[in-house]
C-alpha cells in the first residue's frame, strides 16, 4: 500500500507541475498566431544598438500595382517591439540619411532582428570663448560639396546641435548660423488692441546673425564624428544718450552698417540689443527728426553697451546722414 501510495503521490506531482509549466513556457506570439518581432539597429563595426535617431518601417513585401510596397506599420523608437501577422515583409531603418533594409519572412514566432546600417554619427556643437552655446541658438546646414562649389548639394537644413546626424560615409561641408533672439524687447511699445487695451509683447522669435562659420568634414562609417564650431560674436545694446553714462532716449530708431555701408539691422526702442560678429561697424540713430552716428568695435564674447551721444556740432542742427558714408563717432549731421 504505502508504495502504491508513493506513486500516486509522484503521478499527482507530475501531473501538478505539468499543468502549472505548460501556459508559462507556451510561446504568446504562437498562441495568438501572431508574430511578434524585436528590432534594434547598429552601425557597420559596431557592437552597441543605437539609442535614439532611427525611424523604423515595415512594408509588405507584396508588390502593389503602382509598384509600391504598402507601409504596414512605423516606429521612432530605437528598439520596437511589434506586433505582426505571419507573412512577408520587407523592414526599413533610416538614421539619418543612413540607411538599411531587409526582407523577412514571419511565422507565429518571437523573434528579433539587428540591422547593420553602412554610415556613421556627426554630432556638431558650438562655442563662443570657451562657452558652450545653447543649441537653440544655432542653424546648422549640412552639404555634399560638388566639384569645387563645397555647398553644392543640400542633404540636411534642419539639423539640431547636439544631436547625432546619420550620414552615408563621405565629405561634407557643415555651415552654422548665429542666431538671433529679437521680439517685444526691440520695440518701443506694444501695439494697442482693437478694445482700446495695450496687447501683450510679441513672443520671441530668432532671425539669422551675421556671424555663420564653416567647416569641411569627413564621416567615417561606424565612427561618431564630434565637431565643435566656434563663433566669433557678441551681444551688443544699443543707446542714444545726451551724455556718456546717460539715460538711454526713447523712440530712437537704430540702423547698424558694416564700414563698407552694407545695412545690418534695422531696430527701434530705448537700448535694443543684437548679435554680431566680430569686426568694426557703424551705428546711425534718429531721435526727434535729427541723426547721430558712431562707430563701435565687437571683440568675441565681450557683451557691453554702445553709446551714441547725442552732441550738436557747430555746422548744423541734425539733417538726415547718408547710410553710406558714417562720419566720426557721436556726432551730428548736417
Amino acid at each position: 500500500m504505502r508504495s502504491i501510495g508513493r506513486r500516486f503521490a509522484g503521478a499527482t506531482v507530475l501531473a501538478l507541475l505539468a499543468a502549472l509549466s505548460g501556459p508559462a513556457w507556451a510561446d504568446p506570439a504562437a498562441a495568438d498566431g501572431q508574430a511578434t518581432l524585436g528590432l534594434s539597429a547598429v552601425l557597420n563595426g559596431q557592437t552597441a544598438p543605437l539609442t535614439g535617431g532611427v525611424r523604423w518601417r515595415v512594408f509588405s513585401a507584396k508588390t502593389e500595382e503602382d509598384g509600391s510596397h504598402a507601409l504596414i506599420v512605423e516606429s521612432n523608437l530605437a528598439e520596437p517591439t511589434l506586433t505582426l501577422p505571419p507573412g512577408d515583409y520587407v523592414v526599413h531603418a533610416a538614421f539619418g540619411l543612413a540607411s538599411a533594409a531587409k526582407r523577412l519572412t514571419l511565422g507565429p514566432e518571437v523573434r528579433t532582428e539587428r540591422l547593420p546600417i553602412a554610415g556613421g554619427g556627426l554630432k556638431i556643437g558650438g562655442v563662443i570663448g570657451d562657452q558652450a552655446i545653447d543649441p537653440s541658438k544655432l542653424s546648422l546646414a549640412i552639404y555634399v560639396p560638388v566639384g569645387r562649389n563645397p555647398e553644392g548639394k543640400l542633404v540636411d537644413a534642419k539639423a539640431k546641435a547636439g544631436d547625432i546626424v546619420g550620414l552615408p560615409e563621405g565629405n561634407y561641408h557643415v555651415v552654422s548660423t548665429y542666431l538671433d533672439t529679437v521680439g517685444g524687447r526691440f520695440l518701443a511699445g506694444a501695439a494697442p488692441s482693437p478694445n482700446g487695451k495695450s496687447a501683450a509683447p510679441a513672443p520671441p522669435a530668432t532671425i539669422p546673425s551675421n556671424s555663420i562659420v564653416s567647416a569641411d568634414i569627413k564621416v567615417a562609417s561606424g565612427k561618431l564624428t564630434d565637431v565643435t564650431l566656434r563663433h566669433r560674436c557678441a551681444t551688443l545694446t544699443v543707446k542714444l544718450v545726451n551724455k556718456p553714462g546717460g539715460e538711454a532716449l526713447a523712440n530712437t530708431t537704430f540702423t547698424v552698417l558694416t564700414p563698407g555701408g552694407d545695412v545690418i539691422r534695422e531696430l527701434i526702442g530705448a537700448f535694443p540689443s543684437l548679435v554680431l560678429a566680430e569686426g568694426e561697424y557703424a551705428v546711425i540713430a534718429r531721435h526727434d527728426g535729427k541723426t547721430y552716428q558712431s562707430t563701435f568695435q565687437v571683440d568675441t564674447g565681450i557683451d557691453r553697451d554702445v553709446e551714441v551721444v547725442a552732441q550738436e556740432t557747430s555746422q548744423g542742427t541734425g539733417q538726415e546722414a547718408p547710410q553710406d558714408a558714417p562720419n566720426a563717432a557721436g556726432k551730428e549731421q548736417d
